[in-house]
């Protein structure tokens, strides 16, 4: 289990970390900066100087979930990991791929009134380097705003909230203690994906509105959005798995078989597997089948009908491939072999 201790800069997470591993028996402490820490000396510098925050970089968000993962299986017991996570996106990829790994998160948001936490940056000890205060207050303060615009919309989802505003670090661990040990604070419950261990066959539907856009869907288990759709099961038709993950995430029911628009080979890139990429006709909805839409569960964060240039700037560039050669083998009435996204002659 991970006990994933979130909140604003200032707020008093690591802290409060050390002393809930002390509260909680076979317990261990890992700070996901040390991953950022290491990352200087792993990249080079051009590519570092790309991005403002070491969480934007896809490596940072990987071996986070890895590096948390081997700890576990390493030692056992309950991991306890203090660390801010004000992308929705970010949070639910990490949090997505430690479930794709069978291991509960429980999320705690440590939440001290705003006056409180400008209080604490104020007097917070910084490192003597030239500058290097100014600049560390001024970085914490700038990341209040985000910090407040993720608690109005969707950071309370699944946190379990202390308000630590008047509590030493170690009052604050044993309200958590008690939160983890009798189950208010609940495992979060963002969709259990397991990771592929070879090829996989996929199949993705594509469902349009009145207009002839097209339907994504935002998971909160991956990063980008998607067409509705998944992983074929074992014994399973294609097409009626497309028709069985529709209706699992959209809560439309397909009446007759989807029509196969494209058949994409996703070369492996590793630590992926690739394999075959279906995509299907799904038909058009009108206005009251649209209006049914809904995202049962955890499993997806939104969806939206979108013209062919609005996907461009949605979907990653080999799943926007995709989606381009499907229209037009839609419009052609005769489907296509892709790899990679490119036509076959």
């Amino acid at each position: 289990m991970i006990v994933w201790i979130n909140g604003p800069f200032g707020a008093g997470k690591t802290t409060t970390a050390r002393e809930l591993i002390e509260l909680i028996p076979n317990s261990a402490l890992f700070d996901p900066e040390v991953i950022g820490g290491a990352l200087p000396h792993l990249l080079p510098p051009k590519h570092l100087a790309e991005v403002g925050d070491f969480q934007d970089l896809p490596i940072w968000r990987r071996l986070v979930i890895d590096t948390a993962a081997a700890m576990l299986a390493e030692l056992g017991g309950t991991l306890v990991v203090p660390m801010t996570l004000l992308r929705q996106e970010y949070r639910d990829e990490i949090f997505g791929g430690l479930a794709a790994r069978r291991i509960a998160v429980r999320h705690i948001l440590l939440a001290p009134a705003e006056t409180i936490l400008r209080e604490r940056i104020a007097h917070r000890e910084i490192p003597d380097v030239p500058d290097g205060e100014l600049r560390a207050r001024q970085w914490s303060y700038d990341q209040i705003e985000p910090y407040r615009s993720a608690l109005a919309s969707w950071l309370t989802a699944d946190a379990h909230l202390v308000d630590n505003g008047r509590l030493t670090p170690y009052q604050t661990a044993a309200r958590i203690a008690e939160a983890v040990t009798s189950g208010e604070a609940p495992v979060s419950d963002i969709v259990q994906t397991p990771e592929p261990t070879a090829e996989t066959l996929a199949a993705g539907v594509l469902l349009f509105d009145e207009h002839d856009r097209v339907l994504l869907v935002d998971p909160t288990y991956k990063a980008g959005w998607e067409f509705p759709g998944g992983v074929v099961e074992p014994g399973e038709a294609p097409a009626r798995a497309g028709m069985r993950e529709v209706t699992e995430e959209t809560g439309i029911r397909l009446d007759d078989v989807p029509r196969l628009l494209v058949v994409d080979w996703e070369p492996p890139a590793p630590p992926g597997y690739g394999g075959l990429r279906l995509l299907f006709d799904g038909g058009r909805l009108d206005s009251a089948r649209t209006g049914r839409l809904l995202l049962p569960g955890p499993e997806l964060r939104d969806w939206r009908f979108v013209t062919e240039e609005e996907a461009a700037d949605l979907l990653p560039p080999v799943r926007y491939e995709r989606l381009r050669w499907a229209l037009r083998a839609r419009e052609r009435g005769a489907a296509l072999y892709l790899e990679a996204g490119i036509p076959t002659p």
